[in-house]
């Protein structure tokens, strides 16, 4: 839809025109069909609601489900065990400090040669 500020006077005449013949004719349809309503719009539909036994009832068939794939793909225990993080020793650690302070100094060199 173009903008109304956009819009001749001939073209906002015609367009006024055109919304009153299309009310006339709803209006007219509405008498004939003797319903309120001729948009075409239709309500939506309610969704239904799950009882708190369907509910219940839901849940475990899907808990079966998943535990007889979990123990298709190995028993029952079919979660990995979870590694310990492992630690810096300090020596690596002042080993990668050093790297980085040397990085630096030379990025800082560069700078100041600029």
């Amino acid at each position: 839809m173009s903008n109304l500020s956009s819009l001749t006077s001939v073209q906002l005449k015609r367009a006024a025109e055109l919304k009153e013949q299309l009310e006339t004719l709803t209006s007219e349809l509405n008498e004939l069909l003797g319903n309120g309503d001729v948009t075409g719009v239709v309500a939506p539909k309610k969704k239904g609601k799950f009882s708190a036994a369907g509910l219940a009832r839901l849940r475990a068939a899907q808990k079966a489900r998943w535990a007889k794939i979990k123990l298709a793909k190995g028993g029952a225990e079919a979660k990995p065990a979870k590694q310990p993080r492992r630690k810096m020793s300090a020596a690596g650690r002042a080993k990668n400090a050093a790297g980085a302070r040397a990085r630096w100094a030379k990025v800082r060199a560069e700078k100041a040669g600029n």
